[in-house]
């Protein structure tokens, strides 16, 4: 009876485990196999291509392509800032409204999440059209201050890109802090106001160290989509072609070498040398930060 319980409940479990294997593992195990091959064509390149065994030369290829390891660089960099600016935004957010009532606080919640609802796409277009020079507003605004700025200038596309990714996700990042938040027995917080704690050291010394955990989620998937960043800075390079290149970032990279040269193989290649990055990089990064959060 045991027994037909428990394959009776993992059969709960099949839809899932089904989509997995297919959805990922499959597409995964095919990436791998793909980038254990290359593509020569023979001659000037008029005839047929034939597929051979390379073994680990892309990967090779990957690791001192220059442009591949800058835009890694260039990404990883970007988000040792960025992170950390959202994420102090989307507590000091969270703490705010939990020093609200329930009803105030939940409609501030929904509208602070609006801009999460915006599709990323949708999103950076509304962006780019308030950086614009020529219909945006912001440069009129600075111009009005005597401020003379150019969002689409070399020293200021990252910043661009930033303002416009923080915007977009703090409300998803402060509803998981906030929701940690509510967890916080109320008890300690009257304990500490008796013993003659004001706001902020309850903020500082309550509040804060109980979501740590919440602040490791919420870093831990922010550097999984950074490093994965593309739509931003591929609707930047249509109005800024100077500026964004086409190895901006590596999924910019993966995506060029996939569909416009053709080498689906290198492609395929710097898709699991760039998920290895990102596998080490929340590995380091919860390794880090689990220590204080045990």
């Amino acid at each position: 009876m045991i027994r037909s319980q428990r394959w009776k409940g993992a059969a709960f479990t099949l839809p899932f485990q089904l989509g997995f294997v297919f959805l990922y593992l499959v597409p995964i195990g095919y990436a791998v196999h793909q980038s254990l091959f290359r593509e020569q064509r023979s001659g000037l390149g008029l005839g047929g291509a034939t597929v051979t065994f390379a073994g680990l030369d892309n990967y090779r290829h990957g690791l001192t392509d220059p442009a591949f390891m800058a835009s890694v660089l260039r990404v990883v960099l970007f988000a040792c800032v960025q992170i950390p600016v959202m994420l102090a935004i989307s507590l000091l957010l969270a703490l705010c409204l939990d020093a609200l009532t329930s009803r105030a606080a939940a409609r501030f919640r929904m509208l602070l999440l609006i801009p999460y609802m915006i599709p990323g796409v949708v999103a950076a277009i509304v962006w780019i059209n308030l950086y614009s020079p020529d219909v945006g507003p912001l440069t009129a605004l600075g111009r009005f201050f005597g401020l003379s700025w150019n969002f689409f200038a070399p020293s200021m596309v990252w910043p661009s890109i930033g303002n416009l990714l923080t915007w977009h996700g703090i409300g998803y990042n402060m509803v998981i802090i906030y929701a940690a938040l509510q967890t916080v027995p109320r008890e300690l917080f009257e304990a500490a106001r008796l013993d003659g704690a004001s706001e902020t050291r309850i903020a500082l010394s309550i509040k804060v160290p109980r979501v740590r955990g919440a602040l490791v989620l919420t870093g831990m998937l922010s550097i999984i989509q950074m490093l994965q960043i593309f739509n931003e800075p591929a609707l930047f390079r249509n109005v800024t072609p100077q500026t964004v290149s086409d190895s901006f970032t590596p999924i910019m990279i993966v995506y060029n070498q996939a569909f416009n040269a053709g080498d689906y193989h290198y492609a395929a290649a710097l898709s699991v040398l760039l998920a290895l990055v990102l596998g080490a990089a929340s590995f380091l990064f919860y390794r880090l930060t689990s220590k204080e959060t045990d």
